[in-house]
């Protein structure tokens, strides 16, 4: 997978599409993310210790990695990312500016 936690990304499609978020857990088991105000889902909750109201909560879901790119942070623009390895690390590469990402 080619996303990390923290990275900015924009939904390439789907029901958010063109929208903007931080990457704040990643799946790679499943090959999703969950970003931070996309793919809202309303969450039933049972009253608990924590939380005892209970009620209905608004929750951010996962979505698949392939609806989303990667920001590269010198151009603020969508691009593809590339990898190679250099002085023994991997490193993500943007294909649009040809400049490390990370």
């Amino acid at each position: 997978m080619f996303l990390k936690t923290g990275d900015k990304v924009r939904v390439i499609s789907g029901k958010d599409k063109g929208k903007d978020g931080k990457v704040v857990k990643t799946i790679a088991a499943k090959n999703r993310v969950v970003v931070e105000g996309i793919n809202k889902i309303k969450k039933h909750q049972k009253a608990s210790q924590d939380n005892p109201q209970g009620g209905i909560a608004d929750v951010d879901a996962p979505i698949d990695a392939s609806n989303v790119m990667l920001i590269d942070p010198s151009t603020n623009e969508p691009t593809k990312v590339s990898f190679e390895v250099k002085d023994g690390k991997k490193v993500r590469i943007s294909k649009k500016s040809n400049k490390p990402i990370d």
